[in-house]
C-alpha cells in the first residue's frame, strides 16, 4: 500500500489525479441545517451494504451535513473503509452496479478512491483502516457536534467561502480551498486540548 505525505501540496495532489470518469458539481449554496440528511446518509448506507456487505469494514456520515444544527451545500459526504483500497475489483463492480459512479483514485495519497451518487446527492471516499484522513474526517466530526463555539465559526467561513467562490465563477475545489485554514485551526485546537488530556483520543 503507497503512503503520503500529509503535507502534500493540495495543488501538487489535484495535479496528480487519477480521473476516471467526470461529475458536474451541484450548484454552490450553504442552507440551513436539515434533518433528512440523517436520513439520507442512511439509505446511501444501505446500498453501500446491499452492494459489498462484510468487504464495508465502517461507513461513516462525516461533513458539514454529518453535523446537527451546522449549515452546509446539501451534499452527504460518507466515509467508507475497505481492507485494501488497492484492490479495486473486490468492491468497484459492486459499488457501480448499485448506481455509484467512480470518479477518481489518488494513488499516492492513503490510496483514496472517490465515487459520487445522484440520489441522494452523496460522495463517498474509501480509504484503509486506520487512515489518518478518515480519523480525521471522524475527530473533526465529533469535535463539531459538540463544540458550539467551533461550530459557528466554522459556519460562518463557511458561508464566506461560498459567497466569494460564487462571485468568482469558481468551483467546489477553491470554496474547499478558502475554508482550508479554519479547518487547521479547528484540528489545532482539538490536538491541543487532546495533548493537555481534556478530550477523549
Amino acid at each position: 500500500m503507497s503512503t503520503a505525505s500529509e503535507s502534500t501540496p493540495l495543488k501538487r495532489r489535484r495535479s496528480l489525479i487519477e480521473q476516471i470518469s467526470h461529475r458536474l458539481d451541484k450548484p454552490m449554496a450553504i442552507i440551513e441545517y436539515d434533518p433528512i440528511w440523517a436520513n439520507q446518509f442512511s439509505i446511501v448506507c444501505q446500498r453501500i451494504y446491499q452492494a459489498l456487505g462484510s468487504r464495508a469494514l465502517a461507513i461513516e456520515h462525516i461533513g458539514s451535513t454529518s453535523v446537527p444544527g451546522l449549515p452546509a451545500k446539501a451534499v452527504i459526504d460518507i466515509d467508507l473503509v475497505i481492507a485494501d483500497p488497492t484492490q479495486e475489483a473486490d468492491y468497484v463492480p459492486a459499488l457501480e452496479a448499485v448506481g455509484f459512479q467512480f470518479v477518481f483514485r489518488e494513488p499516492f495519497w492513503y490510496d483514496h478512491r472517490f465515487f459520487g451518487l445522484e440520489e441522494p446527492y452523496a460522495n463517498v471516499h474509501v480509504f484503509a483502516p486506520g487512515c489518518p484522513e478518515h480519523l480525521r474526517h471522524v475527530a473533526f466530526r465529533d469535535w463539531l457536534r459538540g463544540c458550539e463555539e467551533d461550530r459557528l465559526l466554522y459556519a460562518s467561513v463557511k458561508r464566506e467561502a461560498a459567497d466569494a467562490t460564487c462571485q468568482d465563477g469558481g468551483t467546489v475545489m477553491d470554496y474547499n480551498d478558502r475554508k482550508a485554514f479554519v479547518i487547521r485551526e479547528i484540528l489545532s485546537r482539538m490536538e491541543s486540548r487532546r495533548t493537555a488530556g481534556l478530550v477523549d483520543g
